[in-house]
């Protein structure tokens, strides 16, 4: 029996409260940090990102404990440095082309191997672990997940400014990740050996030298009993947060549940659930989605009504109702990209936004 443990990443910007850019800073963070945090905080590739990573929690609650800690904890350590933290998916007017990249062995051969698209993926995600033994199951699990994939997206979208413009998405970041190989939504496997062949054939012709160079939106994580969701924006608030990994968790438990059950849940094809991604992406919770049992397109509010039913029996077991419902705050007033766009349609003024980003941050902690 799995138990559904939970792990959170949030990758924050660090930004200088002045100029209100981005601010290559981070190793000097990072290196103070780990007396305090250990490996709970990582540098990335560019240096105005940094990454915390909680253990394993055995529930929700542990899990909120350790995101306001590692919230709070970088706030400071920022602070004590004259710097301010900021979780959004993009930052609204910084460019990539003025970030300094942290000097690794990894990030070079990843900048040798990505060119530019490396250099210009200045996004910050949320990946949420969620804790499955079995790879078998788990890889059935992710097939079938698929399709709730874009309705947890759309909750998170939180990245509507790029390099100065309104871009029209709720969520560019994803459409700057798009660039990547081997990202988006994942295809149907048969099975995990299906899975682990199409890995080798990868390995063998020199596409990947490791698994982890899979960035699908959810995956069977290469390394650890988990599954990982990658879809997410970093939400603002990290009570945001913490309801879509309670959503994350609640799906894995319920398609876990019904894995021996005839007939089986459906199954859609990628290119379906990608026309759905694509609606999330730039419409938030605003989107028609694609109903594809039906084949109607639906509000989103009514399939987020459909999500909440099927989950509805696994939650009290998970007593994660409270997060789960926070679900109808995120409806009533907007996503991260909602209250962004809020901001600037009043204040006409991307530093605004900033200031607004960095309060939203500390929401909450």
């Amino acid at each position: 029996m799995s138990t559904f443990t939970l792990g959170i990443e949030e990758e924050f910007q660090i930004i200088d409260p002045v100029t209100r850019q981005l601010k290559s800073h981070m190793s000097q963070l990072v290196d103070e940090g780990k007396v305090i945090l250990q490996e709970r905080i990582k540098q990335e590739m560019h240096q105005a990102v940094v990454e915390t990573g909680t253990g394993i929690c055995r529930n929700i609650h542990e899990a909120q404990e350790e995101v306001h800690f590692l919230r709070n904890k970088l706030i400071g350590l920022a602070a004590e440095k004259g710097l301010a933290v900021a979780a959004a998916g993009t930052h609204p007017f910084s460019d990539w082309v003025d970030q300094l990249i942290t000097p690794h062995e990894h990030y070079d051969n990843l900048i040798n191997e990505m060119r530019d698209v490396a250099r210009g993926n200045l996004i910050f995600g949320l990946h949420v672990h969620v804790g499955i033994n079995d790879r078998k199951d788990a890889m059935k699990i992710m097939n079938e997940v698929r399709y709730f994939l874009p309705h947890i997206h759309a909750l998170s979208t939180n990245s509507p400014f790029w390099c100065g413009r309104n871009t029209g998405f709720k969520s560019y970041r994803s459409k700057v990740f798009d660039k990547f190989p081997r990202t988006g939504i994942p295809d149907r496997f048969s099975s995990i050996e299906e899975y682990d062949e199409y890995v080798a054939i990868l390995m063998k012709t020199n596409c990947i030298d490791n698994p982890k160079k899979i960035w699908w939106d959810v995956r069977v994580h290469p390394h650890y009993p988990t599954m990982e969701y990658r879809i997410c924006d970093i939400p603002m608030r990290a009570e945001e947060t913490l309801c879509i990994a309670a959503i994350c968790q609640a799906l894995t438990a319920k398609l876990y549940k019904l894995r021996n059950e005839k007939p089986q849940y459906s199954s859609y094809r990628r290119l379906l659930v990608a026309e759905n991604k694509w609606r999330a992406a730039r419409d938030g919770t605003q989107a028609r989605l694609i109903d594809f049992i039906n084949e109607t397109e639906k509000p989103y509010e009514k399939l987020v009504t459909e999500l909440l039913d099927f989950i509805e029996d696994v939650v009290d077991e998970l007593n994660c109702r409270k997060e789960v419902n926070y679900i109808h705050n995120i409806l009533k007033n907007g996503t991260g990209a909602d209250r962004q766009l809020r901001v600037f349609e009043e204040k006409n003024d991307l530093n605004a936004v900033v200031d607004y980003m960095i309060e939203e941050t500390k929401f909450g902690l």
